[in-house]
């Protein structure tokens, strides 16, 4: 992995619906990805330092449907406005890092166009895993293909064939030439890794400072890891425990994902988050807003590199709903500027800005390993740890002040509480209702 990535904290956004751009391609050229950098300042502001985008390339509809890989989406402007992008990014000090769907592609792209189009002889027809009819082709015959997870829409690449591994290096070196700092590696979990163990190390000897995370929502983790090449994968896991474990009042499953979490840090250091395009928001899955603190606490004092989804830090709210068009409610178009936000996310962006300062002032947070101090339903302190310091983290979910074990705390660095016997074995936080803490030791 490399060592920059130690010290970023991204802010991942979904251009296409981040911009307002029309749900399905209409063929005209609007710049809207200069809409994307009027934010760049609040990201600053926020403390992260790299955005995450979503898909940018030509598609037929969601961005998840790419028409072209070396294309920018007509709907989000040119090869131009990507490049204005990245220059505003990095001169802010931003990292880029891009979305590559490479297990499928839209049925409008060329590679199966021309299957289409001229049958089991077309030049890309390898690309593809397909079953003809039998017979001699003709001529708007059409053939049975792998897809996506039931989806007709998107069509997935044979990822055994040369000229697949040849393409998607290809199209990850181009961006990677453009300026991107690495790649999200959309479905990852779908390709086999043999796939990813060709194309990452030509990628690498061309950018070998390139990030790579892969998209893995089940499955062995480690090994993914270890087979493919990939520097980490998304942490499914304690996304899953952290909002659960608060909504359930039940912190001996946050302990629980945090055990197995450490171990996955034995290998690599996973992409950890409480919220991105793909799930409800943590503002809409917590009943209870007063425990929303604690997902975020969980987020930026554990080991990971973390992400925050674009309007977590304002509280957005938005239900996830399996049907078609199920994502819109979790990916609004945003307003022109930060300045048009609600005032009512404010004391979520301050806590955010808090934690977000917090971690990068202490960078070893990165790899960090957490052991129980104290735990309980409604009650848990951890010690958060690497390279010879360490943190105590001090949560609460009790409706009333609560006052929670802390030997050899020190001070309160974030969160609110008062700490009694600093220093000494017998130290302890008095938290608020539903409070939380990060003690210095």
């Amino acid at each position: 992995m490399p060592d920059w990535v130690e010290h970023v904290v991204w802010w991942q956004l979904q251009p296409l619906q981040f911009t307002g751009a029309p749900p399905a391609a209409d063929g005209e050229l609007v710049h809207r990805l200069r809409h994307v950098e009027g934010w760049l300042d609040h990201v600053v502001e926020l403390g992260c330092s790299g955005i995450a985008l979503g898909p940018v390339f030509a598609s037929e509809t969601h961005g998840y449907d790419t028409v072209d890989h070396l294309r920018v989406d007509p709907r989000l402007g040119d090869g131009d406005d990507l490049d204005a992008l990245l220059r505003a990014a990095h001169d802010r000090g931003l990292r880029v890092l891009m979305d590559g769907v490479f297990h499928h592609v839209g049925r409008s792209h060329p590679a199966f166009a021309a299957v289409l189009e001229q049958g089991p002889g077309a030049p890309t027809a390898s690309w593809f895993r397909l079953r003809w009819p039998a017979g001699e082709w003709r001529p708007g015959v059409q053939p049975d293909a792998d897809v996506f997870e039931g989806h007709g829409a998107l069509v997935a690449l044979d990822h055994g064939q040369p000229a697949v591994v040849d393409h998607v290096a290809q199209v990850m070196t181009h961006w990677l030439d453009r300026g991107a700092d690495g790649w999200r590696l959309d479905a990852a979990y779908a390709v086999p890794t043999s796939f990813w163990a060709q194309v990452l190390p030509r990628v690498r000897a061309a950018h070998p400072e390139a990030y790579v995370v892969g998209e893995v929502i089940h499955g062995d983790y480690a090994r993914i890891v270890a087979e493919s090449g990939m520097d980490a994968v998304t942490q499914y896991e304690l996304w899953k425990a952290v909002w659960s474990s608060l909504e359930q009042a039940n912190l001996f499953e946050l302990a629980h994902a945090l055990d197995r979490h450490d171990g996955f840090l034995g290998s690599f250091v996973p992409l950890t988050f409480v919220g991105n395009h793909d799930v409800t928001r943590i503002a809409s899955r917590l009943d209870d807003l007063g425990r929303l603190p604690h997902a975020v606490v969980v987020l930026f004092t554990t080991g990971g590199t973390p992400s925050v989804y674009a309007g977590d830090e304002q509280a957005f709210r938005g239900v996830k709903e399996d049907r078609a068009g199920g994502d819109d409610a979790v990916r609004p178009a945003f307003p022109a500027g930060p300045a048009e936000l609600s005032p009512l996310g404010a004391g979520t962006q301050a806590l955010h800005q808090e934690l977000i300062g917090l971690r990068r002032r202490h960078p070893w947070l990165h790899r960090a390993r957490t052991s129980r101090v104290h735990l309980t339903n409604t009650r848990f302190v951890y010690e958060a740890a690497a390279d010879g310091q360490r943190l105590l983290v001090a949560l609460s979910l009790d409706e009333s002040p609560a006052v929670l074990p802390a030997a050899g705390a020190t001070a309160v660095l974030a969160g609110v509480g008062t700490l009694r016997d600093a220093g000494t074995g017998r130290a302890a936080v008095e938290l608020p209702a539903r409070g939380w803490a990060v003690l210095g030791v």
